[in-house]
């Protein structure tokens, strides 16, 4: 798989506020990313039961150039509304497995696909452009501190 590393952090603190980006973020056990919208189940999906993946969500800085390239669509990094961004990792290997964000330890769960909401809150096209690489949701299985930098690598099988 290689290694990665993290390149931008954002949250945002209730459904559908801006992302603010952050230089670092605590990462807490069975809850998500300290001041994120879903550590304090103020999220749009919040009110779902309770489903893997939704404490922390990943995003290629790759797929984000990929879609300004391929469908002219450009967005920051927070307009994808994931809270990682990473460079150099492939997120789609890592569902299924364990990997390590610095010395947090992260489980993907599931690809973390685009929706309508993610395009109401961004720009037309970006739902379409971003399938099947829109990121990845994540479970916080041992916390700590997630820095800009941080190197990403999956632990062994």
């Amino acid at each position: 798989m290689g290694q990665g590393s993290v390149v931008s952090i954002q949250i945002a603190p209730e459904a559908s506020a801006p992302m603010v980006p952050v230089q670092q973020i605590e990462a807490v056990v069975g809850k998500g990313l300290a001041g994120d919208r879903y550590f304090h189940r103020a999220g749009t999906y919040s009110e779902r039961p309770p489903s893997a993946g939704r404490q922390v969500t990943l995003i290629e800085a790759e797929a984000i150039e990929a879609i300004a390239r391929e469908a002219g669509i450009e967005i920051p990094a927070a307009a994808s509304r994931r809270n990682i961004t990473t460079r150099g990792v492939a997120l789609n290997h890592l569902v299924g497995r364990r990997f390590r964000v610095g010395d947090v330890l992260l489980e993907g769960t599931r690809l973390c696909e685009p929706c309508t909401h993610l395009e109401s809150l961004s720009k037309p096209g970006v739902l379409k452009a971003l399938v099947h690489r829109g990121g990845l949701r994540c479970d916080i299985v041992a916390g700590g501190t997630i820095k800009i930098g941080d190197v990403v690598r999956a632990e062994e099988r």
